[in-house]
This record gives C-alpha cells, structure tokens and sequence, in this order.
C-alpha cells in the first residue's frame, strides 16, 4: 500500500507537466480529471483495506489482521527458532460499566484501555482488538519468562487505575490468559484457544490477575461450556430454587423479613454454587428471564408468609445487568398490583458499585421501582467504594453491613468502630441497618448497644427452603 502514494504522486506530476507543459494543451482538462479519479480510487480502496484489518473504534488491528500477524510471527519464530508469547486480555466489569453508564461511555473507556495496553508493550510487539473488551497482544523474540510477567504485570496495574469518563470515574481491572509458542501449541487457533483458557482461570482466581495456560485447561473450558448449556434449561427444567434466610428484628428478635437466595440443583452435578452460575447467566443474558422468575417466586411467598406476619417483607438480589432492561411485557409494580401485594412487600438489593456507575437508565430504573414502594437496599455495605452522597441521591432505604465487619465486632474494636459509624451515619440519613453474617451470641448481645435495627445470619437459621422457612415462622 505504500506504493499508492508513490502512484498518487507520480499521477498528479505527470498531469501537472501535462497542464503548464503540454504537447497537446486540449488534453489538460482529461489529464487532471484522470489524476483526480485514480487518486479517489486509491483513497478508497485503502479505506476498504483499513475497514476490513483494523477496528473502528480504538484504531488497533482487528481480528483478522491479528490472525494474519500471529500466523506471520508464527513463521518467523519456527524459522529463527523464537519463542513468543499470545496474552489474551479481558475487562473485568466492563459490562456493569458499559450496563449502568451507557455504551457511548463505554466506548470511550474502551479507546483509552487500548491506548493503556499499548503504552505498555514494545513497539515491536502486536496490540489488537477481537472485539467487545477482549484484547490480545503478541509479545515477540522473547528473551525469558521474566519478560512476559513484567509487561503483563504492568498492563494490570495500568487497567486497574480509575477511568476518567466525562463527569462519571469507573473501575476496571483487567484478567490475562498467557500461552507461549511452541512449548503450548505451534497453531496459531490452539494458541487463541489456549490464551482465552488461560484468561477464563485468572478471572476464576479473583480477576485483576494473569495466569498461564496448562493442559488440564482444556477440560476445565469443556466442562464451563457445559455448564452454560445446562443453565439454559435450568428454568424450564424446574432446576432452579429459591432458598429463604430470615431477618430478625433486634429489639424483639421477631423474623419480620427474609432474603431469597437463588439455588441451582443440576440432575447430574447436584448443587452448583451462584458464584459459578450468576456470573454465566449475565455473560449469556439469561440473567433477565431467571430474575423475573426470581421476582415471581418472592413475591408469591411475599404474599403467602403476610398471611402469617403482618407487613412481612422478601429481599431478593439484583444484577447491575438486570436494571438496563426491562423484560417481559409488564414491570414488577404491575406483577405485585395483579398479586395485590404493596410495594413495600419486597426490598431490592443491590451493591455498591451500581451506584457509582448509575447511568440515566440505572437510575430511573430504581426511580421506578422506588415510585411503586418498593424498596431499596445495598447489599454488603463498606467493601465496596461508592461516595456517602449517592445514598443520599438514590433514596436508599437499608443498609446491610458487610459480615467482614460484623465478625469482628467482639475482638476487634476498629471493626465495632465502623459497624458504629455505619449505623449512625445511615439512622442520619434515615436509613435501616441490617447486620449481616452474625454467627455467635456475642455479636447478637452487641448489635442493640450500637442501635443497628435487625441482625442476619447463621445464628439464626441458614439459608432454607420454602416449606422449612415457613415451618419457622409458625
């Protein structure tokens, strides 16, 4: 391509000589007009050619000038005899972000994480974009290991910096899969294959970390693409439960409300834990047809249990991916009218982090929900990062203060310190604090000297199922 510009300037040349110089001066105007239609066609051949080998967006080789890169370093590499090493980069929480402050906003963190992964590699190396918040890098004519852990070291630290997006500020981190050439595999569909495992088992061990490929991978990445087609026929398949852990009220240690947990019951795994199947079920959007049916179910054993306790309350978790939208042909408000239950039969909880990141949609959504009465609560309050005066901005109704704290309260006095601070920074705000996690008699004996209003946890009961929970309540 480099010669078109050669062409594009020996063309005009020759039609300048031609007009100010001409063996035949009635052939100027054709010259010029043969010059201008060559130049145009070379501009737009080279911008099909840049449309279909890089991206759009963040300017970096796409997918397909990324495959023709790993093939060529591929060939150097067996002929040199190099080693090179893929890193497969993925954003964690870039969908929450993407979800609660919109794509323009993601887009504009995107185009700034691929300017961070390039400042951190050589020129010499490969930075480009599959698609979505995945990245990859070719680290070429390695010179050890060591190499490769120091640049993916840095690409994490640089991803893990706060994005400045506008008014908004968004947290990212960043989970890299490393494989290395030839020692893993000499194909360059094994190596993306390997680098993307690899990627799967640092997000597996906490995210914001690397981790290299290993053989056993491979089965772990057949046995997590099963495990996602199961959870498609979970729902229709009557797998899926609601498991129900009360709440008790301290000053008269009386269960008035209850969380709804989700359980997943696999006819051949048995019971498979949330934190391998929720984070599928927003990846696959299936998140939104297993939360109405989550809501449907808390609502109707709402309904049930007020029959034996006046005013008595479900709590049931949200997804930051579940407030984008909407499903379904009727909202929450109009499922609880039609069971002709109030609003204020089922608090909503949600974490920190959907504050922080609240889009417009985000917040008209809780808007929404708080308008029908519904009310709203964050779930594991002080672990998160969002500011005091988003509490303020959403209307929030509980607090429930993370059990880190509250196993603490007995021993340890800065733990007690804050569990104090919380409740009267939320009683101030006119807020409800529930104390989560609490396990033994002294944590129970402490939580009335610091006027929290109602107390969780395995002191009581553990998560039951419907028909024990109600047995429970009498």
């Amino acid at each position: 391509m480099a010669f078109s510009l050669f062409s594009r300037l020996f063309f005009c040349f020759h039609s300048f000589s031609s007009v100010f110089f001409p063996l035949n001066p009635g052939s100027s105007l054709i010259h010029i007009s043969r010059c201008l239609t060559i130049t145009k066609k070379k501009e737009a051949e080279e911008q099909v050619w840049r449309q279909a080998n890089f991206d759009d967006l963040t300017g970096l080789p796409n997918r397909s000038m990324f495959r023709d890169r790993l093939d060529f370093e591929i060939r150097k590499a067996a002929r040199n005899g190099f080693a090179f090493a893929l890193l497969f980069i993925d954003l964690d929480r870039f969908k929450e972000v993407n979800d609660t402050l919109g794509h323009e906003a993601g887009d504009r963190l995107l185009v700034e994480a691929a300017q961070r992964i390039a400042s951190s590699v050589r020129e010499s190396d490969t930075v480009a974009r599959l698609g979505g918040d995945e990245f990859t890098v070719i680290l070429s004519d390695l010179p050890g290991n060591a190499h490769v852990e120091n640049m993916a070291t840095t690409i994490i630290q640089k991803l893990a910096e706060p994005f400045h997006l506008g008014k908004e500020r968004a947290y990212v981190s960043g989970s890299i899969g490393i494989t290395l050439y030839p020692s893993d595999a000499e194909q360059s569909s094994e190596l993306l294959k390997n680098a993307d495992q690899a990627m799967y088992v640092a997000k597996g061990l906490g995210k914001n970390r690397f981790a290299y490929f290993t053989p056993e991978l491979q089965e772990a990445a057949l046995e997590r693409m099963k495990l996602t087609g199961e959870l498609r026929t979970a729902l229709p398949n009557g797998e899926l439960q609601l498991a129900f852990q009360p709440i008790v009220a301290i000053e008269t240690n009386a269960i008035v409300k209850a969380e709804a947990l989700l359980r997943w019951t696999n006819p051949r795994r048995g019971a498979v834990s949330p934190t391998e199947f929720i984070p599928l079920a927003e990846e696959t959007g299936l998140i939104h047809e297993i939360g109405d049916w989550v809501f449907r179910e808390a609502a109707r054993w709402a309904k049930r249990w007020q029959n034996l306790r006046e005013n008595f309350q479900v709590s049931l978790n949200v997804s930051p991916v579940q407030l984008m939208v909407q499903s379904g042909g009727h909202s929450w408000p109009d499922h609880l009218r039609e069971l002709g239950l109030s609003g204020r039969s089922i608090v909503v909880e949600i974490t920190e982090g959907v504050l922080l990141n609240a889009s417009e949609a985000v917040a008209e959504r809780l808007a929404h929900l708080r308008n029908a009465g519904i009310q709203i609560a964050i779930d594991d309050f002080g672990t998160g990062y969002s500011a005091l005066g988003y509490l303020k901005k959403f209307d929030i109704d509980y607090l429930k203060i993370d059990r880190s704290f509250i196993s603490g309260i007995e021993t340890d006095s800065d733990d007690l310190a804050l569990s104090m601070a919380i409740v009267a920074m939320a009683h101030s705000l006119s807020m409800e604090v529930v104390a989560e996690g609490v396990e033994t008699q002294g944590q129970q004996a402490i939580l009335p000297s610091i006027r929290c209003d109602y107390a969780q946890g395995y002191l009581y009961a553990r998560p039951l199922s419907p028909d024990e929970f109600e047995r429970l309540l009498g």
